[in-house]
């Protein structure tokens, strides 16, 4: 089956569904990443220094510090991260007339930031992964990419960090754009399993936070924690399995294992164990 359009919509994603047969429960077919913590540590050395830079833009004395950022994280989405810190710590300039604008403006100054430190090479892939990817390919599977970041943010680190084969491959990517609701909400996975025409039990979904696995348990997706910078001591409790890297052990291993799950009827699809 061809792979979707990466840049088609959230309501053309549900149109495309409706034409696509779905496939039995089966063997493993797909990966989903989420990005930020995910596919690279982008959080605490890429977001949180475009935010600031973006403040002091904008004339804001704001400071997110490594450890404040890392309370925001549990806010999903950028613009939804301004307004609550706003909410809490400066409520006259969320009253303004102009606030829904300015958080706009901030946040386009902030992945501007953000591209320009990608660009410049600061923002580095998680160790194993590009060996996770090649497997990936070899073994026939689909790529998705399914998070609650911008497409320019995605787009960015996709163009520095991937060839344009491997580009092409994510098939499938859902960003923050393409739903309604974001992450812990299971749109974003609903809408990636539509456009691929997969059952929930034909994918695996890699996160590093609660929040994300809440929002793939909640589409039924069995889901692959890779333990991250900020959410390492989340509550994982219904994953499927955790590592804390992916040299931990390799995509066969994980693929053989997630298939004897789907053939063991009396399995729990979300296990919180080790898997090694």
């Amino acid at each position: 089956m061809s792979a979707a359009n990466p840049n088609i919509g959230a309501d053309e994603m549900l149109g495309f569904a409706a034409l696509t047969p779905t496939y039995g429960y089966g063997p493993l077919r797909a990966l989903l990443f989420d990005v930020d913590g995910t596919l690279a540590e982008t959080e605490r050395d890429g977001h949180r220094i475009a935010f600031n830079r973006a403040f002091r833009d904008c004339g804001l004395r704001w400071d997110w510090d490594a450890k404040r950022y890392g309370e925001l994280l549990q806010i999903t989405g950028g613009r939804e991260r301004i307004a609550h810190y706003a909410a809490l710590h400066d409520p006259r300039w969320l009253a303004g007339d102009d606030a829904a604008s300015a958080i706009a403006e901030l946040h386009a100054r902030k992945n501007l930031h953000y591209a320009d430190l990608v660009r410049r090479g600061r923002i580095q892939l998680r160790h194993g992964l590009h060996e996770w990817l090649q497997q990936a390919r070899t073994a026939g599977l689909h790529l998705g990419i399914v998070t609650t970041t911008s497409r320019d943010n995605l787009e960015a680190l996709l163009d520095s960090s991937f060839d344009a084969d491997m580009r092409a491959a994510f098939g499938v990517r859902i960003t923050g754009e393409d739903v309604r609701l974001k992450k812990p909400d299971p749109e974003c996975y609903r809408l990636a399993l539509a456009a691929l025409g997969l059952q929930p039990s034909q994918a695996l979904a890699i996160e590093d936070s609660r929040n994300g696995l809440r929002s793939a348990m909640a589409a039924e997706v069995p889901t692959l924690i890779v333990r991250s910078h900020y959410f390492r001591d989340d509550d994982f409790s219904g994953a499927w399995r955790v590592i804390d890297d992916f040299r931990e052990c390799s995509l066969a291993d994980v693929q053989r294992r997630f298939d004897a799950t789907q053939l063991d009827e009396t399995a729990c699809p979300h296990r919180a164990v080790p898997i090694l």
